[in-house]
């Protein structure tokens, strides 16, 4: 990419996702109302566009080597309401309303355990 396509994809108004080698982007989903981080994963292609075009969060999963609505079996949709790009555009912000737990163990967030680093030992908590 020469500076001038970088510059572009910096200031520019084209929305122009930077994908890595695999075909993929980092997709983070917070909630629209609290700004609480309520999952991340990644997104090529394809579910950037099914997003687009339905208004519901799509991933790519990595491990199932597939295309996934979040919600599709279990009805917890992520509804985005705004999508932020970062300065580069290899990351994309999804700003959502959550339809249930973001979680695929229920939980609200998959951000639900602190790690707790006192006397030299990493241990999860759980936030309270």
């Amino acid at each position: 990419m020469n500076e001038s396509d970088a510059n572009q994809r910096e200031s520019g108004q084209e929305f122009q996702p930077k994908f890595d080698a695999a075909g993929l982007l980092t997709g983070v989903v917070q909630d629209a109302e609290s700004g609480e981080v309520l999952m991340v994963a990644f997104m090529n292609a394809e579910a950037v566009a099914a997003t687009l075009n339905t208004g519901f969060a799509h991933f790519w999963s990595r491990s199932r080597g597939k295309q996934w609505m979040k919600g599709e079996t279990s009805g917890n949709r992520l509804r985005v309401v705004e999508i932020r790009v970062d300065c580069d555009q290899d990351a994309l912000v999804m700003r959502a309303r959550p339809e249930g737990p973001a979680c695929h163990t229920g939980a609200r967030s998959c951000f639900y355990r602190v790690l707790n680093t006192a006397e030299g030992e990493s241990q999860l908590e759980p936030l309270g």
